[in-house]
């Protein structure tokens, strides 16, 4: 009887333990009103249309949207540190900056605020993908140019993924822009999800590939 009673006890523990290519990953997108579908309903948001897309593709893949309108770096910046502990991602985006400097924030200091959201959430075990961010160029040449580099030279700096500019083919595009000329509308979501996808595909591959690529 007591193999008997053993033999269960194993066998349960093989059917309710999820083996690691079961195990469900958790994205975290931690960004401003660009993630946070601003002025389009949520579900035609780019994040939402990432998650839809990737789990048809075999992605076990849970995404917590952290994003807020109006979003800067130091803002992020307070509300991370609970984010990593509440959802253990595996991966973080960050989409932040673009209110910084708007706002004409000194350049030191958004850059500071970047490079401290990309070392917590590696020191938290997560990969990250950094979303590189423009802003109009009536804030003067040496600004607007500096600002841009910063999100190039940190992805180096920090050894992180990065898509160059998330309104790549947007932002010039009257007809995918909202009327404030700052916010992309409903059409130009997936042209997001695109600028996206192809640098977040292999950090979400690199410890769990999709489910019919497993064995």
């Amino acid at each position: 009887m007591s193999k008997l009673i053993l033999t269960v006890f194993i066998l349960s523990l093989g059917t309710s333990w999820p083996s690691p290519a079961q195990a469900r990953q958790t994205l975290l997108v931690l960004g401003d009103s660009l993630s946070a579908a601003y002025g389009v309903a949520m579900d035609s948001g780019w994040v939402a249309l990432l998650e839809q897309q990737l789990v048809e593709s075999g992605h076990a893949l849970a995404v917590v949207n952290a994003s807020i309108s109006g979003e800067t770096t130091q803002g992020a910046l307070a509300r991370l540190p609970e984010l990593l502990l509440q959802h253990g991602p595996d991966v973080v985006v960050i989409e932040l900056g673009a209110n910084d400097g708007l706002r004409g924030f000194p350049l030191h200091l958004i850059r500071a605020n970047l490079t401290q959201l990309i070392q917590l959430s590696k020191q938290s075990g997560a990969r990250v993908l950094l979303l590189g961010m423009r802003i109009p160029p009536n804030y003067g040449k040496k600004y607007t140019s500096a600002f841009y580099e910063i999100y190039q030279q940190l992805a180096q700096q920090e050894n992180v993924g990065l898509v160059p500019f998330l309104l790549d083919g947007v932002a010039a595009e009257d007809t995918m822009m909202q009327d404030d000329g700052l916010h992309p509308n409903a059409k130009a979501q997936p042209r997001l999800l695109q600028n996206v996808l192809p640098a977040l595909q292999p950090l979400l591959e690199e410890s769990h590939p999709p489910l019919e690529a497993r064995p």
